[in-house]
Parts: structure tokens; sequence; C-alpha cells
């Protein structure tokens, strides 16, 4: 897939201050010395089965597939993985490896809030010092996520700089990291930044389709013809595709937040939409919402989660190749996709996951019954009550989302 350490195509790379060369030298070293260790992946299995509960199952929805019509619908279980999504594969998986380089302390970004509580939570297990690095905006919307992390012994700094969510977190995480790097691991949440962040973080979230490919071909009899998974940085995404990646008649779906719409410039769509950029930014290069003079731009979504700026270089390099579709899911549309789910299933979806989601709901009816479609629900909706409950109380939104909710269901 990439031609170079670090590249994907045109994307990827390492671009940082010299300061925080040698740092990425240890890293890279101590991640590839892991990779070519068979005992470490024995002992991070280990780990995630005792500690956090995995496999993850994938369930059949039966009740939406015969209300939706058409398609097969499962989906893989992450909101029942350990801290209620997908991102404590990751950070369990780094974790080792800062025990690997002897450090004491991790740091991290965090948006939606789940990866902030997987962090401090790995940091409780493994007993080291934790900084949180979040938004204000977040911080905000993300109350419950933001309780759990201080409890869990992390500091949280409420960032106010900028647009005050994802991208200013990891600025200002950045920054703390290069002053002070002996005893500090940057705990990057996604398939972004410098080498080796979007190939490590890869390779600790590919459990999830590894699990996924063979429980689908046990559970449906077959390889799925259309695999979902919501795109912010893209870790859970690639943590699903690279189950599949090698069956080229498994279409994979990529679906961005399409927020107010795309004609209206209020999204976060880098790879759907015709307004992403290639540039160098938070040191990689990638498709970035910019504007001519290479301005990043503010980004919209319902889903804290998804409003990065970036995305993974891995993804944009698979849009290219054709491998992935991008798609955009709207807010309301994305609301309707979680009352769907809550009401037919009796699952409670993340507002990030429930982008998966809607467009999985939009395509099932227009497949055949004897064709399998698989959505990873990267996340529980917990931390989302209150965004949840405001736009359903909310008597404007609550029109539109049952009429799309209808629509979905062709009534």
């Amino acid at each position: 897939m990439n031609q170079k350490p670090g590249y994907f195509g045109p994307y990827g790379g390492q671009f940082i201050p010299e300061i925080l060369k040698a740092t990425f030298d240890e890293l890279v070293a101590v991640y590839q010395t892991a990779r070519q260790d068979p005992s470490f992946w024995a002992e991070y299995l280990e780990l995630m089965q005792n500690y956090s509960c995995r496999p993850t199952p994938v369930t059949f929805a039966g009740n939406l597939t015969q209300k939706l019509g058409g398609a097969r619908i499962y989906i893989k279980r992450e909101d029942l993985n350990h801290t209620g999504a997908h991102k404590a594969n990751n950070v369990m998986g780094q974790g080792l490896l800062v025990k690997r380089m002897g450090k004491r302390r991790v740091i991290a970004e965090t948006g939606a809030g789940q990866h902030g509580v997987a962090t401090a939570t790995m940091a409780a297990k493994f007993g080291f010092a934790c900084t949180i690095y979040m938004g204000a905006v977040d911080v905000a919307r993300q109350r419950p996520n933001v309780f759990w992390m201080e409890k869990l012994g992390a500091t949280v700094v409420s960032v106010t700089q900028g647009s005050q969510t994802l991208k200013d977190a990891i600025n200002e995480a950045f920054r703390d990291w290069a002053g002070n790097m002996d005893d500090t691991h940057y705990c990057m949440g996604t398939a972004c930044g410098p080498h080796p962040f979007p190939e490590m973080v890869s390779w600790f979230q590919s459990i999830i389709g590894t699990e996924a490919r063979v429980q689908i071909e046990k559970t449906a009899g077959k390889l799925p013809d259309r695999v979902f998974a919501c795109v912010g940085g893209g870790s859970n995404a690639m943590g699903l595709f690279s189950g599949f990646l090698a069956d080229k008649a498994v279409e994979l779906v990529g679906v961005e937040a399409g927020g107010k719409g795309l004609e209206t410039g209020h999204h976060a769509a880098r790879l759907a939409s015709k307004d992403g950029r290639l540039g160098i930014a938070q040191g990689y290069k990638t498709l970035f919402l910019q504007d001519e003079d290479g301005q990043m731009k503010e980004t919209h979504s319902v889903a804290a989660g998804l409003d990065y700026v970036g995305v993974s270089p891995i993804l944009a390099h698979l849009k290219d190749q054709g491998r992935v579709r991008f798609e955009a899911a709207t807010d309301v549309e994305v609301m309707a996709a979680v009352e769907l789910l809550v009401r037919n299933e009796g699952i409670i979806p993340a507002l990030e996951s429930s982008h998966a989601l809607a467009q999985a709901f939009k395509e099932a009816p227009t497949l055949s019954k004897d064709q399998v479609i698989l959505v990873n629900l990267s996340g529980r909706g917990d931390k989302d009550i209150f965004t949840i409950a405001d736009a359903f109380g909310d008597q404007k939104w609550r029109k539109f989302i049952q009429e799309k909710a209808r629509g979905y269901a062709g009534n």
C-alpha cells in the first residue's frame, strides 16, 4: 500500500519540528519491534479478551431488515467494548508500547470524549499520569465523558483557542509533548498525524476487522456485500475495513459528517465533497478542509468526534485507488437513524456511528434480500444524551427527523 515508510501514495509523512525527531525515532523503533514480535500481539490479544470484553459480537438487526426491506443488516458491536467504543483497542495497544519505552505519563486529545475516557482508563490500569486536551465546545457537549475522565484520575484541559474543537485539542497536545518528551507519550486517538500513528493506530484497530470477517461468515453464511463505517479521523473505519481490503467483491463505504448539507459549507466531509484540499498540518500530509490560502476552515457536525478538519492519509489513498467509496450523512439523517435503531432494535448508538447507520439504511432497500451489509457501531450513545434530547425536544427538528425516519422505511 505504501511505497516508503509513513507514506500512502502522496499522503502521510512525518512533518515535525526537529525537537521531536528523537522522540518519534524512538516510537517508530519500539512500534516496529513490537510488530515483529509475536509475543507482543499475543499479550495484546489476551489483554483485550480479559479486560476489554473482546471479541465484540456481530448482531443481526432482524427487525430493521424486515422494516426496511432489501439486504440483511448486521452490526459489529464496538459499543460493547470496554469504555463504550472502539477507542480502547488503540489505547491499550499504545499503553503496552509505553510500558516498553519506560515512560510514566500519557497525554491525549479527544473530541467526542471516548478516546479521552479510554486513555484515562488505560492510564489508571497501567499506573500512568494522564492529561487530556479537549476543545471547550466539546467539553460542554460531552460533559458525561469529562466527568468520567476526571474520576479516572486524568487532568482535563479545556482548550479555548481557535474553533475550540478537536483540531485545537491536537495542537495543544503536541505543544505539551514538545515540552515533556522524556517521560511522556502522546497517545493519538485516530489514524492521522505523523508517521507511525496512521499505520500504528490502524494496526491496533485491525482487531475489529479480523473478528468481524470470521463472525459475519459464520453468522450470515457469506462475506458482506457492503461494509459501512463512519469517518472522522478514520480509526474505526480502518479497523473494520482492514478485514475486507483483500476481498474485492466487498464494497467498502466510509461515511463522513454532512452536517447541514454539503452545499451549505457547514460540514466535515473531506472526501465525500469537493472541498478537501491537499495540505500539510499537524505533522502529516492529507486532504484538509482549507481555503485557497491554506487556512483551515471551520467544520460542523452534530457528532463531536466527526468534525475534524483532516482525515487519515490511508483513507485518502484508498479513495484515490477506488477501493473505498465515501458518502456524507446530514445531521437530520443521523438523528433519524438513531430513532430507527433505538425503536426497532433496542440499541442506543453514538452519533458518530449513526452516520454509518444512516447511509446503510439508505442503501439497504436498494439491495436484494440475499445480500448482506455490515455496519460498524463504533460506540454507544450514552455520551450524546443531551445533544439527542435537545434535538428531539425541538419540535421543528423532531418533525424533520420523523419524516426522514419514515423515508428510510419507505412509509
